[in-house]
């Protein structure tokens, strides 16, 4: 009897054992199915889940025919994961042996295939040996992606990642710029980012026990996005004359910098924006920092006698003077207080007409004919409504709006410099821009640079806009011009500027410039001019700055003449039909 009383006892002992086991098992298994499920389970997938960057192609950049500036090609970045780095197995060429792989011959053979140094790819992978994710090498070429790949090292992964090229060189790279390390760092990449700039993604996939991908895990969890194509107004194979004859006239000079500037007088589309110095996108280190933009857009200067043909055209539209206005103008012009207005040449009194005076680039005679258009704000008025004194349409980067000062501070020599482009500054684009005010019948076009950015899906945007702002009357401005091709068929670079079977109107230009201790014997050397001079098509600006070997626009004048016959054989511009107009300029 005691005996069948222990065996109960014993069974009930188990059963409660067996009971509070089962028990322990089922607390368990609800703590690790319901309680801490969602912990374990995101636990669980970040160690057999990856996370990895997509990215979108930054959008391309084209001339105004289509032909590219900036895109983007395949590039591939390396990765590994650290916490996976390990010694493994390679199958040998007939697949039927393997081979131990140590990790450091495979960060060798990775050095070999990628590029990167071995020093590199080890600190990469050792540097967080718990982390799932390091860079091996990044931007990889598809010849060395295809080496790393044939590898077949468990614990290295790869992603594409697009990366910026400038199949031009720089040819437009001063309006382009470039792309750096930390993005857009310049130019129409900065400017345009909103056009260009793609948008990155992000996706997923798992990996078995061994670290490979497991096939067809994937999931995309943030779609990437594509940039737009921008293009440009520039004519891309006209930019690259106007950059290789400024260069080497630029050379030739001793300039410290240089700029051509074309325009349509139409619809006041740059077709070409040089500079020199100016840089190559693909080697931004060629360079220096100052160089990296656009100075055609930044640097202000005074212009000088370019800006005569402004002030002529805005005495014609107030009525003040005509082409044969009469001013007898002396060697010299006191102003009082020691002040005085001089010509760059020495002479007695000259009989000239308001189209001599233009001419033969005259301050005194400019001042002269200033005094019968007095009232000093409407002058000004007329210099703003030119431009002049604020930002282009094209709101470059780094862009200047030069400076006018308000009449308030204008003094006795002032009140006449301004007139004959001294003591204001303006950059060459604002002079190219006035100069197709002057050739499209008085009204000023908005300086277009960008044509528009076609969305991936096909929407466009950034159109220039077409509306534009009478700056002086058809018949003042048509005048001005007409009075302006006396310079080429009459003045004393009538030689060096003419060009057959065509009327040309310009300009010519020579500022001094000044620095601390006031105008010194630095000078900045331009022309400005219209082609044909009966229609216009065409604005040219042609500026150097600081020339050591020859410092007046006599210097510019073989440039301009280069720069306007290739504009007529690049535009196809009909040979004139009508003769040049001449005015006297004397009486």
């Amino acid at each position: 009897m005691n005996d069948a009383r222990k065996t109960k006892r014993r069974t009930a002992l188990a059963v409660l054992a067996i009971f509070a086991i089962f028990s322990l098992f089922v607390v368990r298994l609800v703590d690790i199915q319901v309680v801490s499920a969602t912990e374990l389970n995101t636990e669980s997938l970040s160690k057999r889940s990856v996370s990895q960057t997509t990215y979108g192609s930054r959008g391309n950049i084209v001339d105004t025919n289509g032909n590219v500036l900036a895109d983007s090609v395949d590039r591939f970045d390396i990765t590994a994961s650290p916490l996976l780095v390990n010694t493994f197995d390679r199958k040998t060429g007939d697949g039927k042996d393997t081979v131990e792989v140590p990790v450091a011959d495979a960060i060798a053979e990775l050095s070999v295939a990628s590029g990167a140094t071995v020093a590199d790819i080890t600190t990469a992978l050792t540097e967080k040996p718990g982390s799932n994710f390091a860079y091996v090498a990044k931007s990889v070429t598809l010849e060395q992606l295809t080496a790393v790949r044939a590898l077949d090292i468990p614990w290295v992964y790869d992603v594409l990642h697009p990366s910026r090229t400038y199949p031009m060189g720089s040819v437009a790279g001063n309006l382009v710029g470039f792309i750096g390390t930390d993005g857009p760092q310049n130019g129409l990449e900065v400017t345009q980012d909103s056009c260009v700039g793609s948008t990155n993604g992000t996706s997923t996939y798992e990996r078995g026990a061994d670290g490979i991908r497991i096939p067809g895990s994937t999931v995309t969890t943030k779609e990437a996005s594509d940039g737009g194509t921008l293009k440009l107004t520039i004519d891309s194979d006209f930019q690259w004359y106007t950059q290789q004859t400024l260069a080497q006239r630029s050379v030739e000079l001793g300039a410290d910098w240089g700029t051509i500037v074309v325009v349509r007088v139409s619809d006041g589309h740059l077709m070409s924006v040089a500079d020199y110095p100016s840089v190559d996108p693909n080697n931004v280190d060629g360079v220096s920092s100052s160089d990296l933009g656009s100075r055609a857009f930044s640097s202000p200067f005074e212009p000088g006698s370019t800006m005569k043909s402004l002030t002529i055209a805005s005495l014609l539209d107030a009525g003040a003077i005509t082409p044969t206005t009469t001013v007898t103008v002396p060697g010299r012009r006191d102003l009082g207080n020691g002040q005085s207005i001089k010509d760059s040449w020495a002479h007695g009194d000259i009989r000239y007409t308001a189209t001599g005076i233009l001419t033969n680039s005259s301050n005194i005679g400019t001042s002269y004919l200033t005094d019968r258009l007095g009232n000093k704000e409407a002058r000004r008025d007329y210099m703003t409504k030119f431009g002049l004194n604020s930002l282009t349409a094209v709101n470059f980067q780094g862009e200047s709006s030069g400076l006018i000062l308000p009449t308030s501070q204008w003094d006795a020599v002032t009140n006449y410099a301004v007139q004959f482009g001294q003591g204001m500054t303006a950059t060459s684009a604002q002079m190219a821009s006035a100069y197709q005010a002057l050739g499209n019948n008085g009204v000023r076009m908005p300086l277009t640079l960008v044509e528009g950015c076609t969305l991936p899906d096909g929407t466009v945007t950034e159109l220039p806009s077409t509306e534009g702002t009478r700056v002086v009357s058809e018949s003042a401005a048509d005048t001005t011009v007409a009075m302006m091709e006396n310079v080429v068929n009459q003045g004393s670079l009538k030689n060096a500027l003419t060009i057959p079977g065509y009327n040309v109107a310009a300009k010519t230009g020579t500022a001094e410039v000044a620095d601390a201790n006031g105008y010194g014997s630095d000078r900045i050397i331009s022309i400005a001019g219209l082609v044909p001079a009966e229609a216009p098509e065409y604005a040219i600006v042609v500026t150097f700055a600081k020339p050591d070997t020859m410092k007046t626009s006599g210097a510019v004048a073989s440039t301009f003449k280069k720069i306007t016959t290739q504009v007529i054989k690049t535009f196809k511009i009909a040979p004139s039909t009508v003769p040049p107009t001449q005015f006297p300029l004397n009486y």
